[in-house]
């Protein structure tokens, strides 16, 4: 699966989005709609094996699509998301040159230099 310098792919940890062009730092990479809903809706119609896929949103909680749930997570990112409320969008951006065929990661804490632990283990390659 590709779409416009992205596709989804195996690699060292596990399914993810990788380049099929170079994007310079600060491009943007893709914009992603999210579906917004409340926190308490989370409780009785998302299971818990979607628990991982859901962002925060202000004091709500969204779902992602396009590739937006499919980037992994790492402590030394090469991408970050911004997200933008008013058009209910993630706007992935490329924090440093990425070349064709790297993997695309972000910090899943949302800050991409923070360390917090992401309660699983973190595969660095």
């Amino acid at each position: 699966m590709s779409s416009f310098g992205i596709r989804v792919a195996e690699g060292p940890r596990g399914r993810g989005v990788f380049a099929t062009q170079d994007f310079a730092e600060g491009a943007l990479i893709e914009i992603a709609p999210v579906y917004v809903f409340p926190v308490e809706d989370t409780i009785n119609q998302v299971t818990s094996a979607f628990d991982w896929y859901l962002f925060r949103w202000g004091e709500s909680c969204a779902v992602v699509f396009g590739y937006g749930s499919l980037y992994n997570h790492s402590y030394r990112p090469n991408a970050f998301y911004k997200r933008n409320f008013e058009k209910a969008e993630l706007h992935y951006v490329a924090l440093r040159p990425i070349a064709a065929g790297e993997e695309i990661t972000i910090n899943y804490n949302g800050e991409p230099h923070s360390t917090e632990d992401v309660g699983f283990e973190v595969v660095e390659s």
